[in-house]
């Protein structure tokens, strides 16, 4: 009988140790999406949020701004949670590029960037981040691509 019991119990680790074999095959059932957004979570301590937007209306919005000026990426978005103490994070910073092959340094463009962010601009903003480690905790972030599944 224990013997029995040790083969049923070997035979079924070795079932479940099987790998799983998708039923799905990339850019053939599904595509993902060449377009690539970063996303960045944030959890703002409670009665900061205000002053959090404050500081990335008066740096982050502008740097992005200027960026799609220049063609560097397509749009940056903002999301804020409705129930602001709940969770690992209730801000979601997001900024979206035509392609992951936008995101990698470049001198040309920074130099561009550069030459359109001024230094006053440069001084606000670092100014302005100084007291983000204050009031808020960067929780995640991460590169996406959006999948669509093929009809």
């Amino acid at each position: 009988m224990m013997k029995i019991v040790s083969i049923a119990a070997i035979v079924g680790t070795m079932m479940l140790a099987q790998p799983a074999y998708a039923q799905l095959e990339a850019y053939k059932d599904y595509n993902i999406n060449e377009a690539t957004s970063i996303v960045t979570t944030v959890k703002v301590d409670s009665n900061m949020l205000d002053y959090y937007l404050e500081g990335l209306k008066s740096s982050w919005a502008p740097s992005n701004d200027i960026a799609i000026e220049l063609g560097q990426l397509e749009n940056y978005s903002i999301f804020s949670s409705a129930l602001p103490n709940s969770g690992e994070f209730n801000l979601v910073l997001v900024v979206n590029f035509k392609s992951t092959g936008d995101i990698g340094p470049s001198k040309a463009k920074y130099e561009a960037f550069m030459a359109k962010w001024s230094d006053e601009q440069q001084k606000n903003s670092r100014e302005t981040s100084k007291s983000y480690p204050n009031i808020r905790t960067i929780t995640g972030s991460y590169i996406m691509n959006e999948i669509t599944f093929n009809k």
